[in-house]
C-alpha cells in the first residue's frame, strides 16, 4: 500500500476520541465538539479538581473552579496556541486562574459581611427592582434549556446539590453531569447577558 492510500485511509476512519492526543482533542473543543471536551474532563478532571482542591480546601469551591475552568476551555479553545504550551499545562492553568478568583472571591465576600454587619444596608428600590427583573429572566431563560440541562442546573444552584451528588441522585455518570452543566451554563450566559 502507497503512503498516499494509508494517508486516505487514516483520513476516511475516523480517529476515536480516546485515540487523540490532547491537542487533538483541544482543536476539536474549537470546531464546537462537546466529545472532545468531555474527553479532556475525563483525561484532566481528577488532576484539576485535586489542583483546586489544593488552592480552596472546599469540596464545592474545587467543584466549582473545575467546571469554570472546563466552560473556559470551551469557549477560549480556539486561542490556545501548541507552542506556548501543553494541552495539559494549559487547561490546568485555566482551572488555577478560576480557583484563584474564586479564592479572592470568597475573600471579599467574608470582608463585604463583615462591613454589612458593622453597618446596615440599605438597598435602593432600583436595585431590588433591577434584582427581581434579572431573576425573572433567568428563571425565563431556564426554561428555554433542554429538561435535563436545567433540571442538572436547578438542582445544583437552587437546590445546593454538588455535581456528585448530582450523579449519585440522579443515576447518571459525573461526566454526562459536568456536561449538562456547561453546555447548560453557557446557553444562560448568552440567553442572559451580563448587566
Amino acid at each position: 500500500m502507497s503512503e498516499y492510500a494509508i494517508a486516505l485511509a487514516a483520513v476516511k476512519r475516523p480517529v476515536r476520541v480516546g485515540q487523540r492526543s490532547d491537542e487533538e482533542l483541544l482543536d476539536a473543543v474549537a470546531s464546537g465538539d462537546d466529545g472532545a471536551l468531555a474527553a479532556l474532563y475525563d483525561r484532566f478532571g481528577r488532576v484539576a479538581y485535586g489542583l483546586a482542591y489544593r488552592i480552596l480546601r472546599d469540596q464545592a469551591l474545587a467543584e466549582d473552579a473545575v467546571q469554570e475552568g472546563f466552560l473556559a476551555v470551551w469557549r477560549s479553545a480556539q486561542g490556545y496556541q501548541r507552542e506556548r504550551s501543553k494541552a495539559a499545562t494549559w487547561i490546568l492553568t485555566l482551572v488555577h486562574r478560576r480557583a484563584v478568583d474564586l479564592v479572592r472571591r470568597e475573600d471579599r465576600r467574608r470582608t463585604e459581611a463583615l462591613d454589612d454587619a458593622q453597618e446596615p444596608a440599605s438597598g435602593s428600590v432600583d436595585e431590588e427592582a433591577g434584582l427581581r427583573d434579572r431573576r425573572v429572566a433567568v428563571q425565563a431563560a431556564l426554561q428555554q434549556l433542554p429538561e435535563d440541562q436545567r433540571h442538572a442546573l436547578e438542582l445544583a444552584y437552587y437546590g445546593g446539590y454538588t455535581q456528585s451528588e448530582l450523579a449519585e441522585r440522579l443515576g447518571v455518570p459525573l461526566g454526562t453531569i459536568k456536561s449538562r452543566m456547561f453546555a447548560g451554563l453557557n446557553r444562560l450566559r448568552e440567553l442572559v447577558p451580563e448587566p
